[in-house]
């Protein structure tokens, strides 16, 4: 799936992915090319913040929708290592759909993205 996401993410219009942490060869950050700012962070969870750890991918989400996911999805906590208001982590392999995965990915972009890109301008 981590792969998957990657190749969804580059995708998108403007976007890339990459690896910026020297010798962190994981961690992937999922950006706008024009700003550079993220959208998303493939991540290594640890045991200790999800059970049985695993890859995670930390997406921007509206706070009332976090509420909703969380609670409806085991695999959607609030975000590791980010905020948690701004920021949720979905577990890729949980019982988080892969069409709900990439709902959110495109949602994160797109909340992510230059006020006058949103606006159509």
């Amino acid at each position: 799936m981590y792969n998957r996401v990657i190749e969804f993410a580059n995708a998108l219009p403007s976007a890339r992915c990459d690896r910026p942490f020297e010798g962190d060869f994981f961690t992937t950050v999922l950006r706008h090319s024009d700003t550079g700012k993220w959208f998303g962070l493939l991540i290594s969870v640890p045991d200790r913040y999800y059970a049985g750890g695993g890859d995670g991918l930390n997406l921007k989400c509206p706070e009332e929708l976090a509420h909703i996911l969380t609670s409806e999805y085991s695999g959607i906590i609030p975000a590791y290592h980010m905020n948690k208001k701004l920021w949720i982590t979905v577990m890729l392999d949980s019982d988080v759909p892969r069409e709900e995965i990439f709902k959110l990915i495109r949602l994160s972009y797109d909340i992510t993205a230059v006020k006058s890109k949103r606006e159509g301008k």
